[in-house]
């Protein structure tokens, strides 16, 4: 979250930051955030009976900041199709691996005990399955012999600060386009349509 705001806060970057919202009220990101300057909410998903009743919350504070597009960074709620269809294309989420593989939980830990040799992070369209949907953009990080999963953590969370913010910019612009759930990304499309790769 905190290197989103900080790329937005860049003359050209074509988005900006609306609103912070957390579920969870200790979240420290909710406090930086006001810090900030920033508009920030926290609706605790505690205090509503159903998860639609949390999203219909959700969705009246994006409705009153005039909210675009959904960014989310750790934020473990898995969303109702409804609320994930409505903010179909226009919602985001950061994953610490290579998606399609390593979904859910302990992403590092599966990494090691796989025995690949890349691990990394992947910027994809939300779907209403897990960690599921067109991928926008990937970072890839090397996975060393004398890993443990809070090394290859810290190495693949540096790619994360990344990826996330230069991914967000291709959205925000309109460059980066779902096409039969598959993502096409253009450099420029106005003036000559160029595709390039978005991996970091």
């Amino acid at each position: 979250m905190r290197s989103l705001v900080e790329a937005a806060r860049a003359a050209d970057y074509p988005a900006e930051i609306a609103l912070v919202v957390s579920n969870r009220p200790d979240a420290a990101g909710v406090a930086w955030a006001v810090e900030q300057g920033l508009p920030a909410a926290v609706i605790d998903h505690k205090d509503y009976s159903t998860r639609a009743d949390f999203e219909r919350a959700l969705q009246s504070e994006l409705d009153a900041h005039n909210v675009e597009f959904v960014a989310l960074a750790g934020f473990m709620r898995l969303m109702t199709p409804e609320f994930v269809e409505r903010w179909r294309d226009r919602m985001i989420n950061i994953h610490p691996s290579l998606l399609p593989s390593f979904k859910g939980l302990h992403t590092h830990e599966q990494a090691i005990a796989a025995g690949v040799k890349i691990a990394g992070c992947t910027v994809h369209f939300v779907r209403p399955e897990m960690d599921d949907g067109p991928i926008i953009a990937q970072a890839a990080v090397p996975v060393l012999g004398s890993d443990t999963p809070e090394t290859l953590a810290a190495r693949i969370l540096e790619a994360e600060h990344r990826v996330y913010p230069a991914a967000l910019r291709l959205v925000a612009a309109g460059q980066a386009r779902c096409d039969r759930e598959k993502v096409v990304i253009y450099h420029d499309v106005s003036k000559t349509g160029v595709l390039f790769s978005p991996v970091i």
